[in-house]
């Protein structure tokens, strides 16, 4: 199975295997992106437009394919309601058709602007911010750090108390490079624990965040944390199995991805973990 079929169909829990199977959290070159302060401490100008991310899915595609999207996207509405089904519409093409993320999360984005909904809002955010973490190019990473951005401000400036929605879009600075200063994005997520220690999305984040600048240590602490308030948090143990293993604490890894395994449903990522073991066992 293709990686990219592997994202749409695994959602956030293979999310969490493939970044900590792959290390994408290691920064990338700098020859490849755009530096942080050529962009400005509020960049909000991605360095490719939709139109290139369209242009390249649709050259994937076979003519009878092509005939397809451009008859779905060129179809007559009256009203809101007909543009709202047309950008849905688009969206599944991409998705159950296709199989290729980005435009089918930009249909679901354009949709929820139209839409103007909280959920909706942070739903499509949640798709940007989820899929960029295991995205190993930094342009395209960058770009959809800016789509869930725009998507959080946005849901937030319907309901600033919520509180999802403002560690999101932390983690759009902490992971996207669309700032000068990343440590923004730990702020805002530091904001959300200041109120409630127990919210575990934004600790998982700051411990997403202590792996991405190699301080393993304070993210194992912070993971104790969240183990302690949840013990069978799926993303925590296979977090900590991971920094176990950088930390060169090969046993206590092992333990931890063989406890991942009693709480994983899918066959094919139990098989990958058990791969990791054995190569830690050698």
């Amino acid at each position: 199975m293709k990686r990219t079929q592997w994202l749409l169909a695994g959602g956030a829990l293979l999310l969490v295997f493939l970044i900590v199977t792959f290390g994408n959290f290691v920064p990338e070159k700098k020859a490849t992106t755009p530096s942080a302060a050529a962009m400005g401490p509020n960049a909000t100008s991605p360095a490719i437009s939709i139109d290139t991310i369209l242009a390249l899915a649709v050259s994937q595609l076979t003519e009878a394919q092509k005939i397809s999207f451009s008859n779905l996207k060129d179809k007559k509405v009256a009203d809101q309601a007909g543009q709202l089904a047309v950008y849905h519409d688009l969206a599944h093409f991409w998705r159950d058709t296709i199989g290729i993320f980005e435009p089918y999360a930009w249909y679901e984005a354009e949709a929820a602007r139209l839409e103007k909904s909280e959920k909706s809002l942070t739903f499509a955010a949640r798709l940007f911010l989820d899929n960029l973490q295991s995205d190993e190019n930094p342009t395209r990473r960058q770009w959809k750090a800016l789509q869930a951005k725009d998507l959080f401000e946005r849901s937030l400036n319907i309901n600033p108390n919520n509180d999802s929605a403002r560690v999101g879009l932390g983690a759009c600075y902490l992971f996207g490079n669309v700032s000068a200063n990343p440590m923004e994005g730990i702020a805002k997520i530091r904001e959300v624990l200041a109120k409630d220690s127990t919210n575990l999305y934004a600790q998982l984040m700051l411990v997403r965040g202590s792996l991405l600048s190699g301080q393993y240590d304070k993210g194992i602490s912070r993971l104790k944390t969240v183990l302690g308030l949840a013990p069978d948090n799926v993303e925590a143990t296979l977090l900590m199995a991971d920094l176990q293993e950088r930390t060169g604490n090969k046993k206590l890894a092992v333990e931890w991805y063989q406890k991942s395994i009693r709480l994983i449903p899918s066959e094919e990522i139990k098989a990958a973990i058990r791969d990791r073991i054995n190569e830690l066992n050698k």
